[in-house]
Parts: C-alpha cells; structure tokens; sequence
C-alpha cells in the first residue's frame, strides 16, 4: 500500500494512502535512509509504502509487533526516491542530520525584522541550503504592523538586498491580515514549505489562509525577544478545493548546514557565483587568492558584506560542533 506521510510527530507517523485512507505507521528501529544518519529517516512530504497493521493481515489478538496492544500497527517499509528535500544539521545529536521536509515545490521563508529578529546568517543558511536542492523560496517579511521607522526602512534594505540577489520578497501583517490574500496565488497547485524562527507568525499565517485550522499561537518573550514553540510537530494541510499543501513545521533556532561541500557552496549564493567566473583561478576560494573577483565584488559593494560574510561562515561549517551555535 502507498501513499503520502503527512504527518510527522517524532515516534509516529501518519501517512494519507492512496485510495484515501488516514493510517498511523511507525517504522523498523534500525530503518535509515541511504547511509544517512538522520533524527528523522521519513519526512513529511515522503512517498512511502506501507505494511498494513497485523491484524489485517490475519492476526489474531490485535497485539502489534512493537509491543503496542489493542490494534495492529502498520509500517513504514520503503521510501521512493525524493526529487528534493530541506534538510539541516541536527543540534542536539552529533554528526546527525534533520530533514524538515521532502518533496517540496517551494518555501516559504518567514522572517522579522524585530519581535523576534532574524539575522541574515539564518537567511543566508536556509536560502544556500534551499539552492543546493534546487527549492525556490520565497522570503516573506511579517509584522510590518509593529515596526518603527527605523525597523520598516532596515526591512525595506533587507527586502532590496534579496530582491538584488534574485529572490522574491513580500511584507505582510499576519496579524492583521495585511498582504496576506496576495501570499495565495503563490500557494495554489503546489506543495510550500513554512519555516523560519520560532515566533516568527507561522501559526498565524497559517490559521488566515486556513482559517478552520485553528492553531495554537503564544506572546514573544520580552524578557529575550524570541518566540516560544507552538508547533511541536511537522504537518501537511490540505488548502481548499485541492490547491496543493501547506507543510507547518517546529520554529527553528539555528540552520547548521550539511553535506554541502566547501568547493560546491559558491554555486549556492547566487551573486557570488555570477562573479567567480571572473576569478583567476578556476579552484578559487574567494578568501585570500590574488585576482580574485568575488573580493573585488565585495570591496565595490557590488556584492553585499553580510552575504559574504555568511559565505564565510558556511565554509567553516566543517568544524566540529559549528552547527550547535544559534546562527
């Protein structure tokens, strides 16, 4: 039986199979993923095929392979191939990775300039991460309605910059419902990723496009100015009249890449690419080496000092215990 999982809690999965049914799987312990190390082998967002429960298969008391009494369980026993995924470096397992979604046609990075702020080291992080699998994303600036002058004109530069670069930005007020209709013709048809810092207005967005949702939301703290996780857990929701899926997934605190080679990575900022063609060397890194067209760009500002700098950042990505910082 096949079908799609749509639901992700950690120790359990649902999976919406193909003629319709809503089944909760669970997978074999020693279950990995071409090698992957992974917190998660199965994503939301994975095509999977699955072992119906034990006793639709004749059994006789209902008991489950795993210990489980009262029902069968069904299993997870193979994954088709993704066509893409986002994934992470894991903060709490050593080595290990965190696949937030798979088989996405597009993400929706949600940012704020305050209330909580995002750096642009954790754009940057998720914007080369979304490249290297070849995700678009589309950065949308929330909470317009609490910012001040000198926070709406550093968005209106944050929003210049990517727009440079090649990415579409749009603001928007998911509290009040600012700029939140036009977020829809972007959605229709397609599989979208939700992601981005915990407090950020997931939720919120998400219960305006679906308002029969209803998700929990919480107050940032004042204290530290960072948002509280609401999301516990990472779901597929159907929009309306079948128009594609809203994936929702946990806040995120820091976006430790993986498995992106240092000599891969130039390909993965946009602008830093279009000008290391002009590099002297072919292998050039665009740290120290003489004729270097990329530091060139930087000094005439024709390529931005953050961007760099977080091009340098992920280049030490290899060093051990990096992705443990809260970027």
């Amino acid at each position: 039986m096949k079908g799609l999982v749509i639901k992700n809690t950690g120790s359990w999965y649902t999976v919406l199979t193909d003629d319709g049914q809503t089944v909760d799987c669970k997978i074999k312990g020693n279950f990995r993923l071409r090698g992957i190390r992974s917190t998660n082998p199965v994503a939301v967002g994975d095509r999977v095929t699955i072992a119906p429960p034990a006793s639709a298969q004749g059994g006789t008391d209902g008991a489950s392979p795993a210990g489980e009494t009262g029902r069968g369980v069904a299993f997870i026993t193979e994954i088709e191939d993704r066509r893409n995924y986002v994934i992470r470096k894991s903060q709490n397992l050593s080595k290990q990775s965190h696949i937030i979604a798979a088989n996405v046609d597009q993400a929706l990075l949600i940012v704020t300039v305050n209330r909580p702020p995002t750096s642009t080291t954790f754009i940057d992080r998720f914007l080369a991460s979304a490249e290297a699998y070849r995700i678009p994303v589309v950065l949308v600036f929330n909470k317009t309605d609490l910012l001040d002058d000198d926070e709406r004109h550093i968005q209106q530069m944050l929003m210049q910059l990517y727009e440079t670069v090649g990415y579409e930005c749009r603001a928007i007020s998911a509290g009040t419902g600012e700029g939140v209709d036009a977020l829809r013709s972007l959605l229709d048809g397609r599989i979208t990723l939700l992601s981005g810092h915990s407090g950020v207005g997931k939720s919120t967005l998400i219960n305006r496009l679906l308002p029969g949702v209803h998700l929990r939301t919480a107050e940032i703290s004042d204290a530290h100015n960072t948002g509280m996780h609401t999301t516990t857990f990472s779901e597929m929701l159907p929009l309306p009249q079948n128009a594609g899926w809203l994936i929702d997934t946990p806040g995120i605190k820091g976006f430790g890449t993986f498995d992106i080679e240092p000599e891969e990575l130039t390909s993965y900022f946009k602008e830093i690419f279009h000008f290391s063609q002009d590099c002297r060397f072919s292998n050039c890194t665009h740290t120290h080496e003489p004729g270097c067209a990329v530091l060139r760009a930087v000094d005439d500002h024709d390529i931005a000092q953050s961007r760099y700098q977080s091009y340098l950042s992920m280049l030490n990505d290899k060093d051990e215990g990096k992705y443990r910082e809260a970027y």
